[in-house]
């Protein structure tokens, strides 16, 4: 029973921090929203992890691709995580 808590609350986490840097990628292309402190917010907290992908990527012109690989890194990454802690679970 608490196994499977453990698994829906890692499972909630990762995907709410999933849903906050789309939030932010989404929201960086409305400029009035950049200055609200909720965008600030997810800046803050996405920022970081998007920050190592946009200095490995550059950009093509005008044209950010480094968050569609970070998204899908971070997808593959909590895949990876979510079956680990799975299999620990599990184990006992």
């Amino acid at each position: 029973m608490i196994r499977e808590y453990i698994l829906l609350f890692a499972s909630w986490a990762i995907d709410l921090y999933f849903y906050a840097m789309i939030l932010y990628i989404l929201s960086s292309w409305i400029p009035p929203l950049y200055n609200t402190r909720f965008v600030r917010f997810l800046a803050e907290i996405s920022e970081p992890y998007l920050g190592f992908f946009r200095r490995i990527i550059p950009p093509i012109g005008i044209l950010d691709i480094s968050p569609i690989f970070a998204l899908f890194v971070y997808k593959f990454l909590a895949m990876l995580l979510l079956r680990g802690l799975y299999t620990v679970l599990y184990a006992w």
